[in-house]
């Protein structure tokens, strides 16, 4: 398992770290830690619709934050539970250094009689967001409120 959950980090809230040997693996990893927290057994989700993802940040931090808050949308705007198919990270070099990312997910709408919910995610925190690079790959810690 990429990730594990923190106790004690966070008092009311959801805390976990999660790891990839690559950015897109850390941010698939961080992507189904959130997940599990929203829906049992996520791996088990229809692949009915899909959506692409893409966003431009300055910093790894703040698209990571940013790419779980876009997926967190689409569950609150849409009612979609996602997983992720495909995920591709891209320094941009120029006048602005940027960072992009272009994902591709998939999954069915919420079915409270098909889906067994687990805690609502509003948004995902900056208290201890942290990623980091580490000799064998990358490693984030995220507090999600809930």
């Amino acid at each position: 398992m990429p990730y594990r959950y923190l106790d004690g980090l966070s008092i009311a809230d959801v805390a976990f770290e999660a790891r990839g040997d690559t950015l897109e693996e850390l941010f698939t990893a961080a992507w189904e830690a959130t997940l599990e927290v929203m829906i049992e057994n996520p791996a088990s989700l229809a692949r009915v619709e899909s959506r692409r993802i893409a966003l431009e940040e300055t910093s790894l931090d703040l698209l990571l934050h940013n790419f779980l808050q876009e997926l967190i949308y689409y569950k609150d705007a849409e009612g979609l539970l996602l997983t992720i198919e495909d995920c591709r990270i891209q320094w941009r070099e120029g006048r602005s250094k940027s960072v992009n990312l272009e994902a591709r997910a998939s999954g069915v709408t919420i079915d409270p009689k098909i889906h067994r919910l687990g805690t609502d995610v509003k948004a995902v925190t900056f208290y201890h967001f942290d990623l980091v690079r580490e000799n064998r790959g990358w490693r984030a810690t995220v507090v999600l409120d809930v």
